[in-house]
């Protein structure tokens, strides 16, 4: 089996493939992401962090983002012990037009007229927006080109301490933002981006996942788990 992060050459079926499937996910991701944060009715949580940070400092949301990231990418090398440059740099890589996106589609949803809606409307569009981070982490994970260092640090969990458990990864890597947000609340009073949605990430966000691998886009299996699973 492919280490980690190893990637088949573009020209390839397996390769175009994962680069196709990789690009749609960003897309996805951005769109679920931008959807929570505008409607303010629970961001995912690593998000959720991540936009509580944004209003305590005066650094951007995408220049937050991609600080979280780089965070992120050393605990990974320390749950790995070991520190791979190319799956380092692909994480670090994979921040940047994440972070663009998420920006980019927050600003234009937000010209929207979606905080207008019915609160029941809004919620329903908040929890499509999870679903839709769920369903992009499931296949970029799947892909596994290239991983935000946050999903990353899922997978490793996930595949390498507690036997490809989706759920119980999920909840363990949801442990740093959480204290993140306890912290930035205590400097400010404030919690930004958290709301029922948050709940329901934190609770079912790995079954979500599980589900995905499962049952959409069931031709895309899970690459390179062999630098994970040592």
């Amino acid at each position: 089996m492919r280490a980690l992060g190893q990637s088949y050459a573009l020209g390839t079926k397996d390769g175009l493939k994962r680069w196709s499937y990789l690009g749609l996910s960003l897309l996805i991701n951005a769109t679920g992401h931008s959807l929570t944060i505008v409607t303010n009715l629970g961001s995912a949580v690593w998000t959720a962090s991540a936009v509580n940070l944004y209003h305590l400092w005066p650094l951007s949301l995408r220049l937050t983002l991609f600080l979280c990231g780089v965070i992120v990418v050393l605990m990974n090398a320390l749950l790995i012990r070991k520190f791979i440059w190319k799956r380092i740099i692909g994480n670090l890589l994979f921040t940047f037009p994440f972070s663009f996106l998420i920006q980019l589609f927050t600003q234009v949803i937000g010209r929207s007229d979606i905080n207008s809606f019915p609160l029941v409307i809004r919620v329903i569009i908040d929890i499509f927006g999870i679903l839709c981070v769920a369903l992009a982490t499931s296949l970029y994970q799947r892909a596994n080109l290239v991983l935000h260092p946050n999903d990353d640090f899922m997978q490793i969990i996930r595949f390498r301490y507690v036997h490809g458990n989706a759920t119980i990864a999920q909840m363990i890597h949801y442990i740093p933002p959480v204290i993140i947000m306890t912290l930035t609340f205590l400097m400010s009073g404030q919690l930004w981006a958290v709301n029922i949605g948050t709940v329901i990430c934190l609770f079912f966000q790995g079954t979500f996942i599980g589900f995905f691998d499962k049952h959409v886009f069931r031709n895309l299996k899970h690459y390179g788990l062999a630098m994970v699973q040592k």
